[in-house]
């Protein structure tokens, strides 16, 4: 177990009968970049049971923060799930990941694009001050099929305009936008299909995409992945990684169970 701390859970809160999140104290020795994940999880039977989770937690909190699907059968979620206050959890001592802003080429505006628990790295992202002294703009989208499933964001972005250091940054640079696919809800459909017709830029105020000044990260389902990133590759988007920064990166290592 030498590649992992053992933390302790400080909070447990389920959102939906699918979505839940809790937080853990933090080792002093573990860094990490907004928007990266690691390796977290349960020791079962003696063996640590693990999957890739990204920090929805600031890099500069005390205690790490991690949000997650429920999946009845999943080795680990179906355990998971169960963890109260005080229990123990696996988290590992490396922290890696595309997600950061070093993979992306400099540009104005930054799109987060997410669906169901693929918000957890940009709740880290949009927590770091340095983010905005990127980007002039950032627009976080969201989307889930059920309208409570988008309450984890939004009580995230409620908190953080509320927040008296930060509030005033974000009420000018950060723009959030949550929609529902299978419920009404002011804001409807998938995110491919509102990049694609450009309904969400109008529903925004914001000019059209622009492969000048925009930049993205995607994660979420993989279906989402892969049509958006065919999307921005037809724009003519590139790629970005740690040895070449482009004009979006995608995490792959997505927990779905």
């Amino acid at each position: 177990m030498s590649a992992f701390n053992q933390e302790q859970v400080l909070s447990v809160r389920h959102w939906t009968d699918s979505l839940f999140s809790f937080t853990t104290t933090r080792d002093p020795g573990f860094r990490f970049v907004s928007g990266q994940f690691t390796m977290m999880g349960l020791e079962v039977e003696g063996r640590p049971l693990l999957r890739a989770y990204s920090m929805a937690s600031a890099n500069h909190e005390d205690r790490l923060e991690f949000f997650s699907i429920k999946v009845p059968d999943g080795p680990l979620t179906s355990r998971l799930q169960n963890i109260r206050e005080g229990d123990t959890v696996l988290v590992g001592r490396k922290a890696t990941g595309t997600l950061i802003a070093d993979n992306l080429l400099p540009g104005r505006r930054l799109l987060l694009l997410s669906t169901g628990t693929g918000l957890a790295p940009f709740a880290s992202v949009i927590k770091d001050p340095d983010i905005y002294d990127r980007f002039e703009q950032i627009v976080l989208v969201h989307g889930c099929r059920q309208v409570a499933e988008l309450a984890y964001g939004e009580k995230l972005v409620e908190s953080l305009r509320a927040d008296e250091n930060f509030g005033e940054l974000i009420s000018s640079q950060l723009i959030y936008y949550p929609t529902a696919t299978r419920e009404p809800f002011r804001n409807r459909g998938r995110i491919t299909d509102l990049i694609d017709s450009g309904r969400l830029f109008a529903d925004i105020g914001q000019p059209p995409l622009d492969i000048a000044q925009d930049r993205v990260m995607l994660c979420g389902s993989p279906s989402m992945l892969a049509d958006l990133r065919t999307s921005f590759q037809t724009h003519g988007f590139n790629e970005g990684s740690s040895n070449a920064p482009g004009h979006f990166v995608i995490e792959k290592a997505f927990v779905e169970r």
